[in-house]
């Protein structure tokens, strides 16, 4: 009880204020996006090692029609990545990860100018890179501010994640490395704090199923996530395909669609407010249907 009370005050003292009232919009480069109806943001993968096979996009006609496909489809944001982060995946340097990065950011640039892209790094450089440069207006962090790399080690660089956030004023997606919720929301609030501090407005939490996780463990922030509400941030969530779903079922990625839609729905009804998928119209479909049901 006494660490459930530490926790509530520790979220007290991030949301106090102005804050207290649930973000419903971000800043994307001076445009409010709306979060009053969740939205989708579609995976695009430049990478040949990413775990899910019809995510991987490389020659330039693929990338560009799956960045339409995205739009086409109803998803709201591009997250462009071009580092597998799946368990055995290949060291990338960041010299390869930027080459990447830089090719697939100004081919979907030039196709969809007007749609928010985020950029799916760890790395602080490239993602100044991808935001001074190259057209990115998010960040998406799978390194919890820096705590780990691909290989669970700390990141040494010489500007930290949240000053390079902090410096180019961009909303930023906080993910999660720890197993349970309460070391989640503990951490989540030192963070924030900290993010608050260094004048960073727009963050949104994503507790990083399958990063740091057993099998179980997923489950059980699955089943907790609403408890994230407290903190006031927009949640997202990335179940899409991943392995907490096909090893359950002793299956493979290829036939995890099913499973997906099925804790979208349940990542909906807890808060959720972004959803990070390979399926956009399926998951689009799902965000319509719930909201259908919410608001009758």
């Amino acid at each position: 009880m006494e660490k459930y009370d530490y926790i509530c005050t520790r979220i007290e003292t991030v949301t106090r204020g102005d804050t207290m009232q649930m973000m419903q919009t971000i800043n994307v480069r001076g445009r409010l996006m709306s979060l009053d109806k969740p939205v989708v943001m579609g995976i695009l993968n430049a990478t040949p090692d990413s775990f899910f096979e019809g995510s991987r996009v490389m020659a330039e006609h693929e990338i560009a029609r799956r960045a339409n496909q995205i739009v086409e489809e109803g998803g709201t944001i591009i997250d462009v990545g071009a580092f597998s982060t799946r368990p055995g995946a290949q060291e990338v340097t960041e010299a390869e990860e930027s080459e990447r990065l830089e090719r697939a950011l100004r081919i979907v640039r030039r196709e969809q100018p007007q749609v928010a892209v985020s950029v799916d790094t760890f790395r602080p450089r490239v993602a100044r890179r991808c935001i001074e440069e190259w057209g990115a207006d998010i960040i998406n962090d799978v390194s919890e501010g820096g705590q780990t790399g691909i290989v669970n080690t700390p990141i040494h660089e010489e500007e930290r994640m949240f000053d390079v956030v902090a410096d180019l004023h961009v909303p930023y997606i906080l993910m999660s490395v720890q197993p349970a919720m309460e070391k989640m929301l503990l951490a989540f609030c030192r963070e924030l704090q900290e993010l608050h501090s260094l004048g960073v407005s727009d963050v949104i939490v994503d507790p990083g199923f399958g990063f740091g996780k057993t099998l179980d463990e997923n489950y059980r922030v699955m089943a907790a996530l609403s408890e994230l509400q407290a903190l006031r941030q927009p949640i997202l969530v990335g179940v899409s395909r991943k392995s907490m779903i096909y090893r359950l079922f002793d299956s493979t990625p290829q036939d995890a669609l099913n499973g997906t839609t099925a804790l979208h729905v349940m990542a909906l009804q807890a808060g959720a407010r972004l959803l990070r998928v390979h399926d956009v119209r399926q998951a689009v479909e799902t965000v319509t249907l719930f909201e259908k049901v919410a608001n009758s």
